[in-house]
């Protein structure tokens, strides 16, 4: 089984420490959703976890090696970070793009070969982008541009897939998709990580959840302990009920507090 941890990882930037103590663990099979309010440290600590920054105390784990050990290739090929928004300002095609999801795996000037071709036409399938593989990037939408970026991180076949904000630019129907390809990954074997302030998105698929506030743990463990409505009221400030869709998914419905509001207890 692969497993990437951060152990007691705190991460400082200009003077100021924006992620403290944070231990978290990710394995195969897992959907592990990073959630808090905007500014939380949610994206800190999936970059930590991703070995994109270097954490000031404590380490990051890979299958038991500091991560920081490991070359970046020997990382890149393993672990696929996906941000909430890429810069693509030039005109490349969107097949050139998830294509280039393939370069850890190749040398500088080596030819493409039938596993790399495969592998991106499967991302480009389950992203569902093979209808725009001859456009050019710099014509997509939003939500067309975020789904190319998840689709070159999948190209790459990592162990860990991190997305920070995965759905935050797309419309409905493209953003359950999104959240059903990483639920479908993590029962594939992948260890499957994502960030997000969307907690009915959380309450449906995450298996495991991760509350972050103020750049510090709050809670970790199964999606029901942590998305108490205890935890949910005190760590975005409002009044919460918990309700069953008919098909029995759980979804919150949020409230502005009153001046008078008690928060429940437990």
């Amino acid at each position: 089984m692969n497993t990437l941890a951060a152990k007691n990882a705190s991460i400082s930037r200009n003077g100021r420490c924006i992620l403290r103590d944070a231990t978290v663990s990710l394995s195969s099979g897992q959907l592990l959703s990073i959630v808090g309010p905007n500014g939380s440290g949610k994206s800190t600590l999936l970059r930590t976890l991703a070995g994109l920054w270097q954490a000031s105390d404590g380490e990051v784990l890979l299958n038991g090696q500091p991560i920081q050990s490991l070359s970046r290739k020997d990382v890149a090929k393993r672990i696929a970070f996906v941000p909430q928004e890429s810069l693509m300002d030039f005109s490349f095609t969107v097949g050139e793009i998830v294509a280039m999801g393939r370069h850890p795996h190749r040398g500088r000037f080596s030819r493409e070969t039938a596993t790399d071709r495969e592998a991106v036409e499967n991302a480009l399938e389950r992203c569902d982008v093979v209808q725009l593989r001859h456009r050019l990037v710099t014509t997509l939408s939003g939500g067309e541009r975020q789904r190319v970026v998840i689709a070159r991180g999948l190209a790459i076949d990592p162990e860990f897939i991190l997305l920070d904000e995965p759905t935050a630019n797309l419309d409905v129907e493209h953003g359950l998709e999104v959240l059903e390809l990483c639920s479908t990954l993590a029962k594939d074997g992948k260890a499957v990580a994502f960030a997000t302030h969307d907690l009915n998105a959380v309450a449906r698929y995450a298996s495991s959840v991760v509350l972050v506030q103020g750049g510090k743990l709050i809670d970790a463990g199964d999606r029901e302990h942590v998305l108490s409505r205890k935890n949910v009221e005190e760590v975005f400030r409002v009044r919460a009920e918990l309700v069953a869709t008919d098909e029995g998914h759980p979804v919150y419905v949020f409230h502005r507090r009153t001046e008078n509001y008690q928060s429940v207890s437990e």
